[in-house]
């Protein structure tokens, strides 16, 4: 583990002793429904010492189809982030898609995130770590592990406040596979390593015009990760994912979270406390 996230979340007390999750519905659908998620995922995260960042998108640019429904906005989503962050407690983190969004979301966020599809383009790179938060670059679908070091380094001589999520790779068409060597290998960028263990088990465009998924995939590949040694998780949680705007068939229920949490956190503090032993005993 990189052991950064101290550094990269300076501003909220993060620890690298405890595993940080990003989590909440994949895109603003409303306010009750996003206070729902942030107000029982703080309070299981604050019993399990989990650091904590809500995650929903005002924006769903990247739709498979026109038809599909985006989400609420930029002028809303940001309103209905403020009130989470402000009635909560709770740094945000959301997706920006046009370098313009930079600027005005750095004002309510605290991570913005660069999606995987979009995570090669210069200028989007550039204006989100000029606004001085937290960068989350996605890895993209098409991309080699040791190619995120070329997105990374973009920015890095701007900012040092970076995270790597690590979504699945590409595999023929209508499939994603996830490489857990490359979770080792990314590291090599020298910045804390996130894994989304729901948008791993999507399938693109399996309905058609949208993406399908299996949920009962994404704790057993969750589990894997922490095995190996990443810094955070990435989850989208959602009341009732069946009926969510987007990522219906990945999304985690909010109801079933508790459990797969208690059991994430196990297997974090597991792999830290063998790492640290292992650094005693001059292994490392």
């Amino acid at each position: 583990m990189t052991e950064k996230i101290s550094t990269v979340f300076k501003d909220f007390a993060f620890k690298d002793s405890q595993l940080t999750l990003l989590a909440g519905p994949c895109a603003i659908e409303s306010y009750e429904t996003c206070a729902q998620v942030a107000e029982k995922l703080k309070e299981i995260t604050e019993k399990l010492h989990i650091n904590y960042v809500f995650k929903s998108s005002f924006d769903k640019a990247n739709r498979s189809s026109a038809d599909s429904d985006r989400g609420s906005g930029l002028e809303k989503g940001l309103a209905i982030l403020e009130r989470i962050k402000k009635n909560f407690d709770l740094p945000i983190v959301t997706d920006v898609h046009e370098s313009y969004q930079c600027q005005p979301v750095s004002e309510v966020a605290d991570v913005l995130q660069i999606p995987a599809f979009l995570s090669r383009q210069t200028d989007l790179l550039l204006a989100a770590a000029k606004t001085g938060k937290v960068v989350n670059i996605k890895k993209g679908q098409f991309m080699a592990p040791e190619d995120i070091k070329s997105a990374t380094s973009k920015i890095d001589p701007i900012t040092s406040k970076i995270l790597i999520t690590e979504r699945g790779t590409s595999f023929g068409y209508h499939r994603l596979v996830v490489d857990m060597t490359g979770l080792i290998e990314m590291r090599e960028a020298g910045f804390p390593i996130i894994f989304d263990a729901t948008h791993s088990v999507q399938v693109p465009s399996a309905h058609g015009n949208h993406s399908g998924g299996n949920r009962d995939y994404a704790f057993p590949l969750m589990r894997a990760a922490l095995e190996i040694g990443v810094d955070g998780i990435f989850a989208e949680v959602h009341p009732n994912p069946p009926e969510a705007i987007s990522d219906a068939d990945n999304q985690l229920y909010l109801s079933k979270i508790e459990p797969i949490l208690v059991s994430a956190n196990h297997i974090f503090q597991e792999h830290l406390a063998s790492q640290e032993e292992r650094s005693a005993d001059g292994l490392l």
